[in-house]
């Protein structure tokens, strides 16, 4: 059965307009939502933690900022916009004690929820609008008047209003310019995860890096190796993206073709296949989160010296210097590889 699309004339923005509603945190999503629900003619309200260097930014957009707990009190549907592993803190600390019957919490991921990090009260509703792109690009096709495809899912509808509110939010963010989906919180979780783990970035980062290894380690130059597996992946996913795995194919050359469809199935076989199987079972059993969690709550030792490890990966130190060539590409761009953390200049959909 086919999954019903919904589009503007499925929501009622009125319903979250009649509505105070508070932003918590102030990053990728949190920004592109408030600015988008602003200039739809919502009632929005920044909750931030006293020294947050967000909050000047967020009363030069011309936004009301409010410490977290009183933003939450304040407001009838609250969108927790901050990590996920930030999320049981803020909950504990200052959304829980503020909540009331009848109010909303609102997530753009699932994760706290899916994996029981938190423990809502039964007397509210508990939602989910997720975008499927970074904050920066709902926010400029907002300004363009179009959208990015839109998830919602519902967790509790204490109030039988639950998916409503999510279709709302929804229109006023322009999710149902694109197209809104109904999903569920586990869904999206275990699905997100198992994307970003496999494919999108572990997957491709691994598959990358071994590409450029067994060149180099054969004795071709660092250069033509990052040139063929990591420059020109970018054309390759940009064809997918635009026109699907067949549109590709039909834009390269017949020799490209023939080697995707004969040897790509030699490197990615059954075995990676069962691997994927088992990491999709890490996932859905929460043993994937509690290690993250974990992890997290140790101070991310572990985690950051692997980043610092992978930062000095020479396909990282010949990247550089290539990017340093490419003037169509950004400032921020050419800098990796040099020592900048990731978390200084990606912007992600969380």
């Amino acid at each position: 059965m086919a999954t019903k699309i919904y589009t503007n004339k499925d929501a009622n923005i009125n319903a979250i307009r009649r509505k105070k509603l508070a932003v918590i945190g102030f990053g990728s999503q949190g920004h592109a939502h408030a600015l988008n629900l602003k200039e739809s003619g919502c009632d929005v309200t920044i909750g931030l933690y006293s020294k947050s260097k967000s909050r000047p930014v967020a009363k030069k957009l011309g936004f009301k900022v409010m410490d977290t707990g009183d933003a939450v009190k304040h407001a009838d549907v609250i969108f927790v916009a901050t990590p996920d592993t930030v999320i049981p803190s803020v909950y504990a600390k200052d959304i829980a004690p503020n909540l009331s019957a009848g109010k909303t919490l609102l997530f753009s991921h699932g994760f706290a929820v899916h994996f029981d990090l938190i423990d809502t009260p039964d007397d509210i509703d508990v939602i989910m609008v997720a975008p499927k792109g970074p904050g920066h690009t709902v926010r400029s096709q907002f300004v363009e008047k179009k959208g990015v495809p839109t998830l919602i899912a519902v967790d509790k509808d204490a109030t039988g209003k639950a998916k409503q509110t999510a279709l709302a939010w929804a229109k006023g963010i322009g999710g149902t310019r694109a197209g809104v989906f109904e999903t569920n919180f586990r869904e999206e979780t275990v699905t997100d995860l198992f994307g970003e783990q496999c494919v999108l970035c572990g997957g491709a980062s691994a598959l990358v890096k071994a590409g450029y290894e067994v060149l180099v380690e054969a004795g071709y130059s660092p250069e033509m190796a990052y040139f063929e597996c990591l420059h020109e992946l970018k054309l390759i996913v940009d064809l997918m993206n635009e026109s699907g795995i067949a549109g590709m194919r039909f834009s390269i050359s017949e020799t490209a073709e023939y080697g995707d469809v004969t040897v790509g199935p030699k490197i990615i076989n059954e075995s990676v296949k069962n691997r994927m199987r088992r990491q999709l079972k890490t996932i859905e059993s929460g043993k994937f989160a509690k290690e993250w969690v974990g992890e997290f709550e140790a101070g991310c030792k572990n985690f950051n010296k692997i980043r610092k490890t992978e930062e000095k990966h020479g396909i990282e130190k010949v990247g550089a210097k290539l990017r340093g060539m490419m003037t169509w590409l950004g400032k921020k761009a050419k800098t990796v590889g040099k020592g900048v953390s990731q978390a200084s200049y990606v912007s992600t959909s969380k």
